[in-house]
This record gives structure tokens, sequence and C-alpha cells, in this order.
């Protein structure tokens, strides 16, 4: 697969960030339960791709494009063998699948999710 699923916007003052997309566009946000200061948003009902902002403090680059896969560990390894490098450990958001950080040999840093199978 490979399809872009899910986009994080990095910000140094995320609360500001979300007032913006909010007023600017109608973004929707909540809060994560899972990770502090990380806010999910919904961009709108129809076609589109939702996200989330988060603090810098977790990623310092600005955009974070997502993208779903069916097993994230060949993912992780044919992201590697092309040049590329996984950023941490796999971990599982309960409910949702296993994710990951990975950079591309440019060093734009990608995410990786296998979502829970259904």
């Amino acid at each position: 697969m490979g399809r872009i699923t899910h986009v994080e916007i990095t910000a140094d003052e995320p609360a500001q960030a979300i007032r913006f997309y909010r007023d600017a566009f109608g973004w929707s946000s909540e809060e994560s339960p899972f990770l502090p200061g990380y806010h999910l948003v919904r961009t709108g009902p129809g076609d589109g791709i939702d996200g989330a902002v988060m603090s810098r403090t977790y990623q310092p680059q600005p955009v974070i494009l997502w993208l779903e896969v069916d097993d994230i560990n060949a993912s992780l390894a044919a992201s590697v063998a092309a040049g590329g490098q996984q950023l941490g450990d796999v971990n599982e958001i309960p409910g949702e699948g296993l994710v990951c950080y990975l950079t591309d040999p440019t060093g734009m840093v990608l995410g990786l999710k296998q979502p829970t199978a259904s």
C-alpha cells in the first residue's frame, strides 16, 4: 500500500495552531487520550484527509505524512533497504494499530501505520 491517510502538523504552540485552523477553515479537534499535547483534527465532511496538530517537541519537522501499510515490519525493512532509516520503535496505539516514524534518504520524516485488523 503506502497511501497517505493522515497528516501531522507540528507547532511550538499547538493551541495557537488549532485556533488558527478552526477559525480559518472550520476544523474541529480533540486531545488524544494516548499522548499529551497531541490533538486529533477533523478537516470536514466528505473525501479528504484528517490529521493532528502536535508539539514540535515530538518531531521538529513542520508537516509529517502518514502512510498506511499492510505489514509495518516489511515496510520498514523495504524502507531501510531503499536508503531510509527507522526512527525509534514500532509502537501500538490501542484500537488503532502499529505505528513508527522513519526518514527517507533525504531526511524527510514519514510515519507508517499498520491498522488493527478488523
